[in-house]
């Protein structure tokens, strides 16, 4: 048995890092494991590190940090051209002034291998040649039955369908016999029929060809379809590995659930061993936290069942119906919270309803963010920097019952007299201690909204500034915009400051 089949995995990325040369990590730290004839699907929103993960995996991109190993083998500094890898891309880059016969055979006819003669005395010697032209043929006729584009051969590449234009991509990359497949967004370009299409044909070429397949897409639909193993990412760092129906029953935090699928996401309290209260209600739940923990809550709005008035758990009040095809899309009002139902039944829009949810539907997590966290330092006009941005605060928190003096300096209660100019603190923010504005000179601290987060019966947003990319993590009742250009302000008094260590005196 050769060592190939003693190991399971194929691909294997150990601290694999990519920092850019602004010190941005583009992938921090991935260990992850691919199996042999896997079909294993990146997801994530543009800009997570899903492609840059491909890009190193094939050799176009070397990590800053850890090792790619296949077969067991260290290939991390192997060039491309070594790998028994090959990628197709959203841009299918075929040639076309040739037909797709020569697109498929053009790899091919540029190769050179060695080839042994033996002379009349019987010595051996080699000899650098181009494959032959029957070997080439079979070759191509081979993939072009892979991919069902037999009798294509002389056809014009610029009168394929974008479907076809794919699948003599995706020839062109088999014909050389990779181990590895690398697909990144190869369905981007097609329609929404013909991208459906092709997931199908993608998923059946696998099975037929038993080779490892990587996928990269941020779309969720895509890799819930296809993929045996879905790696859900998120600034560079991945958030949960899984089958597509763990990664849909079970996300492992607010980001995976909103991401994959229809989510309600609510903000919870475990009040009692598997039981846990929100949107005003306490709910049977198969999941344990400890009691008064602060927990998110997700529940699926198929999983949602509709009853009549006080027939459910809780009460409320239908007020929006939208016909979605499949089923009926509402959304009922529980005190200030909103919960989506999809249902194949409609209620009208002010009728008054209940629902049921089963314990086993109601997934209980771990709350991502409880605080914002930073480490800054005191200015000598006694404001804090952290975080891109400085804020007026309260220094005499930092020594209780001390005051501040005519000069600015920190006089406590025992009288000794303390300059914090470029002291370093702790600084501590809640969800609920932080506001935005359109206006730029409002705030702080300036950056854009890159998340948004609905709970039920508030948003929580990120904002992410430029220099540092510092985030800001915050509970808003008010609707605002992804990429919205915002400042951020927090009142002094919720600025809660800590010394990093005791000043001499």
């Amino acid at each position: 048995m050769t060592k190939e089949n003693l190991n399971e995995n194929i691909i294997e990325l150990v601290g694999v890092s990519r920092e850019f040369e602004d010190g941005v990590f583009a992938v921090d730290n991935m260990d992850f494991k691919v199996k042999r004839g896997e079909f294993v699907t990146f997801l994530g929103p543009s800009g997570c590190g899903k492609t840059t993960t491909l890009r190193m995996i094939a050799g176009f991109d070397k990590p800053t940090s850890g090792k790619i190993l296949l077969n067991g083998e260290d290939i991390t500094v192997l060039p491309p051209n070594k790998r028994p890898i090959n990628t197709v891309f959203q841009r299918y880059a075929l040639f076309p002034h040739l037909n797709v016969y020569e697109n498929i055979a053009f790899g091919l006819k540029l190769k050179r291998v060695k080839v042994t003669y033996q002379d009349k005395k019987g010595n051996t010697f080699e000899k650098v040649e181009k494959l032959k032209k029957g070997y080439i043929s079979d070759k191509v006729e081979k993939a072009l039955k892979m991919v069902d584009l037999e009798g294509f051969e002389k056809r014009s590449v610029s009168t394929l369908s974008g479907g076809q234009q794919q699948r003599v991509a995706i020839a062109r990359a088999l014909v050389n016999e990779p181990k590895i497949l690398l697909l990144d967004e190869p369905l981007g370009a097609l329609d929404l029929k013909m991208r459906k299409d092709m997931q199908l044909e993608l998923k059946e070429m696998h099975k037929k060809l038993g080779i490892t397949f990587i996928y990269v897409t941020h779309d969720q639909e895509e890799a819930l379809t296809m993929s045996d193993t879905v790696v859900v990412m998120k600034d560079g760092v991945i958030q949960q590995i899984g089958t597509p129906t763990d990664i849909y029953n079970e996300p492992n935090n607010s980001f995976v659930a909103d991401f994959i699928g229809d989510s309600n996401i609510f903000s919870g309290t475990m009040i009692a061993k598997n039981t846990v209260k929100f949107i005003g209600k306490n709910f049977d739940c198969v999941d344990d936290f400890p009691i008064n923990e602060k927990v998110d809550v997700v529940v699926r709005p198929e999983d949602v069942v509709l009853m009549d008035e006080d027939k459910g758990q809780v009460n409320g009040k239908i007020i929006s119906s939208i016909f979605k095809g499949m089923h009926y899309e509402m959304v009922m009002k529980v005190g200030k919270s909103e919960v989506v139902i999809q249902d194949t039944i409609e209620r009208k829009v002010g009728e008054k309803v209940s629902i049921f949810i089963n314990p086993s539907d109601i997934h209980v997590m771990e709350k991502e963010f409880s605080s914002n966290k930073f480490e800054g330092y005191i200015t000598k006009n006694n404001t804090v920097v952290f975080g891109d941005g400085e804020f007026e605060c309260d220094v005499t928190t930092l020594y209780p019952d001390s005051t501040l003096d005519e000069e600015g300096y920190i006089i406590t209660k025992e009288g000794e007299k303390i300059d914090l100019t470029d002291v370093d603190v702790n600084v501590e923010v809640g969800l609920k201690d932080i506001e935005i504005s359109d206006d730029a000179e409002a705030g702080g601290a300036i950056g854009n909204i890159i998340s948004i987060i609905y709970k039920g019966d508030h948003y929580q947003l990120i904002v992410r500034t430029d220099e540092n990319e510092e985030d800001y993590v915050f509970d808003t009742e008010d609707t605002w915009n992804e990429n919205d250009r915002v400042s951020i302000i927090i009142p002094k008094e919720k600025i809660k400051l800590s010394l990093k260590q005791e000043i001499k005196r």
